[in-house]
């Protein structure tokens, strides 16, 4: 997409949620009226729309966020080629092909995150390494380390996700490839899973105290 506020706008409702007008328009450098007139036009683009959130008393709080037509304006790698091809597996080779055809990208999956992530001497440093392999795939990935001393993984956007929706395999395989290349050193659980109705994959680290 172009480099427009009205970009950035859809951009940071991408990965940050949703969000306020005021705050979008302290993120950015612009007035609130510029932003109100952005969404404006973006709500009748069918990109946005909002909800009234009531917290405490007074004026509940507008926030703006992403419609399925605002997410579908990032990319989904080849969607339906891909959603095609399993489904051309799965009738040719059945359950048991499919399931040999995951565990090889897995497989293949799991060795280049290995290499990836094995200069890194800390679990904090696999995690760092890991979402950095992840955001040049495409999963608009970041990391943070947390009060209590865990790291969260958050993947903003899945460009695999008509085909996880076809085969959840798919999604399972994600999860223990992360749990693997962690090896012993860490709990991974998933927090947040975009097929289950969230806005985006969340993966909460733990460190093993040894």
């Amino acid at each position: 997409m172009a480099d427009t506020t009205a970009d950035r706008i859809l951009f940071r409702l991408k990965t940050r949620g949703p969000q306020a007008i005021a705050e979008l328009g302290a993120a950015f450098g612009v007035t609130s009226e510029a932003v109100r007139q952005l969404l404006v036009k973006a709500e009748a683009d069918g990109l946005v729309t909002y909800e009234d959130r009531r917290e405490g008393r007074g004026r509940p709080k507008r926030l703006w966020r992403l419609t399925e037509t605002g997410h579908a304006r990032f990319p989904d790698r080849h969607a339906e080629l891909t959603v095609g091809l399993l489904e051309a597996v799965r009738a040719e080779f059945g359950d048991a092909g499919l399931d040999r055809l995951i565990a090889r990208r897995e497989a293949a999956q799991r060795d280049a995150y290995r290499a990836e992530t094995g200069r890194a001497g800390t679990v904090e440093g696999k995690v760092r390494a890991l979402a950095e392999l992840r955001d040049r795939e495409g999963y608009m990935a970041e990391w943070r380390r947390e009060d209590d001393g865990s790291l969260t993984l958050v993947e903003n956007h899945c460009p695999i996700c008509a085909a996880a929706a076809t085969c959840q395999k798919l999604c399972r395989s994600e999860l223990a490839i992360f749990r693997d290349v962690l090896g012993g050193a860490a709990e991974v659980e998933r927090t947040d899973h975009v097929l289950a109705g969230a806005r985006r994959c969340a993966y909460r680290v733990v460190p093993i105290r040894g």
